[in-house]
């Protein structure tokens, strides 16, 4: 059994099922790629997971980024990001979870553009 160390950073949970990470829907996006920039800019401080769809298949690529503990237990909540197919958009939210992410910065401007409401069935 392996024993993971706590995390204190933020979760990114990224959705790769039925839209988000088809290649039938976006050909030119390098969907694992995606996942192992995350993957080396984000761990180990903060948690990086893959889900099963999210019910946002009309703004895929759907990526998620939950509280830190410590936000979370001050009334922080999820941000919900969509059509995340490109590297400046990807490179804005990594920054941001680097920062702290909800709850500790403001989402930047810039980012907030690509920010979704979450489906009515999201636990938030």
């Amino acid at each position: 059994m392996t024993i993971r160390p706590a995390v204190t950073g933020c979760t990114v949970t990224v959705c790769r099922d039925c839209c988000c990470g088809s290649l039938r829907k976006h050909p030119k996006i390098d969907h694992d790629g995606q996942i192992e920039v995350i993957r080396a800019e984000l761990e180990p401080r903060n948690r990086v997971r893959t889900s099963l769809c999210l019910d946002a298949c009309d703004q895929s690529n759907v990526v998620v980024v939950h509280p830190t503990p410590a936000a979370r237990r001050t009334g922080a909540r999820p941000v919900w990001f969509g059509l995340v197919l490109d590297d400046t958009v990807l490179d804005d939210l990594i920054t941001w979870v680097r920062d702290g992410g909800p709850g500790v910065v403001e989402v930047p401007p810039i980012l907030q553009l690509s920010v979704i409401t979450p489906p009515a069935n999201a636990d938030r």
